[in-house]
C-alpha cells in the first residue's frame, strides 16, 4: 500500500485535525504511515499528541546535515552544491512515531524566497520526491496552500490533493485558488472534504458552491474536537473512539493507489 496524499485547506478549516485522524485511522488498520507537516505554521504532532516537551527540529534547520549533504553550508545561495543529496535514511532518523504514524516535519526555507535554489531547497524537495516515488508505504502531506515542497518531479505521483473546506465561503474561494495552483504543477486529481458540516443545509451549501469538484464526503462537527482544542490535547486518545465517518472516508482514499 503505498498512497501518497497531499491536504490542503484555507487557515481554520480544520486540515492539521482532518489530516491527523486520517493517518491515525490508516494507521490502526496495520497499514505503514508518514504523515508530513509541510505547513510553516506547524501543529500537526500536536494533532498526532506528540509530546511538545522534546521539540522536533525541522529538516530545514538541521544545518548540519544540510551541509554535509549537499557540501554547501545553509543561507548561501549560487555557487556549487548537490542537486541529488542522499535523503533516504532521513524518514527513518528524524521521524517521531505515535501510534504507528511516523511525523516529519519539514520546515521552510528562511532566505531567498520558496523558490530560491539553495542547499535547503535542494534537501527539502530530494526528501520529498523521495518520499512520494520510492516509499512503499502511506505518505499524508499537511500542505500549506502553496503546495510549495511538491515540485514537478513529484506532483505527477501524488494519487490526489484533498482540500478540506467547510461551509464558509472563503474556504471555498480557497479550493478554487488550491486546485489552480495544483494544476500549475501537475496534480492530476483533487478531492473536497466538507468539515465542520453541522447538517443537510451546509452539505447542500458545499456541494453546490464546489459543484464542479469530486467530493470525498463530509465530516460533522464534532465537540470533541473543540474540547481537545481548549484543552490542548490531541481529540480521540484512543484510536478506537475516532469517528467511523474517519475510518470510512480513509478507506476511500486508501483505494485510490489499488
Amino acid at each position: 500500500m503505498s498512497l501518497k496524499l497531499a491536504v490542503g485547506g484555507k487557515g481554520g478549516v480544520g486540515k492539521t485535525t482532518v489530516t491527523a485522524l486520517l493517518a491515525r485511522a490508516m494507521a490502526s488498520s496495520d497499514r505503514r504511515v508518514i504523515a508530513i507537516d509541510a505547513d510553516p505554521v506547524t501543529n500537526l504532532a500536536s494533532a498526532l499528541g506528540i509530546s511538545e516537551k522534546e521539540p522536533i527540529t525541522p529538516i530545514s534547520e538541521l544545518s548540519d546535515l544540510i551541509a554535509e549533504r549537499t557540501g554547501a553550508k545553509p543561507g548561501t545561495m549560487g555557487g556549487f552544491f548537490k542537486l541529488n543529496p542522499k535523503v533516504d535514511d532521513i524518514p527513518d532518523r528524524f521521524s517521531r512515531e505515535r501510534d504507528g504514524v511516523k511525523l516529519l516535519v519539514m520546515g521552510t526555507v528562511q532566505s531567498g524566497g520558496s523558490g530560491c535554489i539553495c542547499p535547503e531547497s535542494t534537501i527539502l524537495k530530494a526528501l520529498m520526491q523521495h518520499l512520494v516515488l520510492y516509499r512503499n508505504e502511506v505518505v499524508v502531506m499537511d500542505m500549506e496552500a502553496g503546495v510549495e515542497h511538491l515540485g514537478r518531479a513529484t506532483s505527477g505521483s501524488v494519487d490526489a490533493l484533498l482540500i478540506i473546506v467547510n461551509p464558509g465561503v472563503r474556504s471555498h474561494e480557497a479550493a478554487r485558488r488550491i486546485r489552480r495552483l495544483g494544476r500549475d504543477i501537475g496534480i492530476k486529481r483533487f478531492l473536497v472534504l466538507g468539515n465542520r458540516v453541522q447538517g443537510e443545509a451546509d452539505r447542500q451549501a458545499i456541494a453546490q458552491a464546489l459543484a464542479d469538484f469530486e467530493f470525498l464526503g463530509f465530516l460533522p462537527e464534532l465537540e470533541e474536537v473543540a474540547a481537545a482544542d481548549r484543552d490542548g490535547r490531541r481529540p480521540f486518545d484512543r484510536a478506537g473512539s475516532i469517528p467511523k465517518e474517519c475510518f470510512e472516508l480513509a478507506e476511500k482514499l486508501l483505494s485510490l493507489s489499488s
